[in-house]
């Protein structure tokens, strides 16, 4: 008679390659982890908010998203850091250098390239500054208010996108494929504002382009996040115009958009114009031009085993 032959056992060698690579735990697993942190910790805020009243202000409401959404993914980052042995500054965040010189150059190069967009759009003859809409102590007051309120959303939208999310990403795909999912993410997620349209969608997922761009360059997000605070308080404060739809009390001047749609962006402002697109593409060449070496990610670890670390090789192109 023929023996039975017994139960073949599962795999765990294969059981193991499925779940860790030679850096360890793969780069999808820990994503996976990560998002998991940040979606039970949104449940937890859900939960608390409950024993408290609405907040029925809509700036206050805004302010108070942007805050808990930064603290909810700067937990959530600070936890994968602990695990994987390094600091928030691998994941493009070293608060040393906040307000540095490189954050003050993205100040400038937001709003810059902000007033070159809209000053081609008066030429092109769809768009006109108007006048001045605030005077007195208001214009101080409103614009330190959204000065502050932008840093946050700049830095919340930064560091969810471009933080750890893209860090873990590329290491399991290479930066750029990683990069490219999510910019298109981002630019997807700018759909659901009131006004938007395709092509500011497309445009703000391309600006996060530049903004990865920005990222591998320097090395860190605090040039990116200067950038995206400017330009985002200069067309909301300062010009008055609407951001990707959205359009807020409170701004300097009183504008006027009109004529073709893919010239004046329409209800989305100077984002769902096609000369946005042009800029976009100017400033990823200013970026190539003014910073040649790439310095971002470094996938080197600390692990309890050695005070040295272990060093996995970057490439050294764009």
């Amino acid at each position: 008679m023929t023996p039975i032959e017994p139960a073949r056992s599962a795999n765990p060698d294969g059981m193991r390659r499925f779940f860790y690579g030679p850096a360890g735990l793969r780069a999808g697993w820990r994503l996976l982890i990560f998002i998991a942190i940040v979606e039970a910790l949104i449940g937890i805020e859900g939960l608390l908010l409950r024993m408290f009243p609405p907040i029925t202000d809509k700036i206050t409401r805004g302010f108070f998203f942007e805050v808990s959404t930064i603290l909810i993914v700067l937990l959530a980052s600070s936890i994968m850091a602990k695990i994987e042995g390094r600091t928030i500054a691998d994941y493009g965040l070293p608060w040393r250098r906040m307000f540095r010189t490189q954050f003050w150059q993205g100040i400038v190069l937001g709003f810059t390239s902000l007033t070159a967009l809209l000053v081609a759009m008066r030429m092109a003859g769809v768009f006109s500054f108007g006048t001045i809409a605030l005077h007195g102590a208001a214009v101080l007051q409103w614009a330190a208010l959204f000065g502050v309120g932008f840093f946050f959303v700049a830095l919340k939208e930064e560091f969810m996108i471009r933080g750890y999310a893209l860090f873990a990403l590329s290491e399991g795909i290479g930066f750029w494929p990683a990069a490219i999912v999510w910019s298109a993410f981002f630019g997807y997620s700018h759909l659901g504002n009131t006004g938007e349209t395709w092509v500011g969608g497309m445009n703000a997922g391309l600006g996060g382009l530049a903004f990865c761009l920005l990222l591998r360059r320097t090395g860190n997000l605090w040039m990116a996040i200067g950038f995206h605070t400017a330009f985002d308080w200069g067309e909301t404060f300062f010009y008055g115009v609407p951001d990707s739809g959205i359009v807020l009390p409170g701004h300097l001047f009183n504008p006027s958009i009109a004529g073709p749609v893919w010239l004046s962006g329409g209800t989305v402002g100077p984002e769902g114009s096609w000369l946005c697109t042009a800029m976009v593409a100017v400033l990823a060449l200013v970026i190539a031009a003014w910073f040649r070496e790439a310095k971002y990610p470094n996938f080197s670890k600390v692990t309890a085993q050695t005070d040295h670390p272990v060093q996995i090789t970057v490439p050294a192109g764009t």
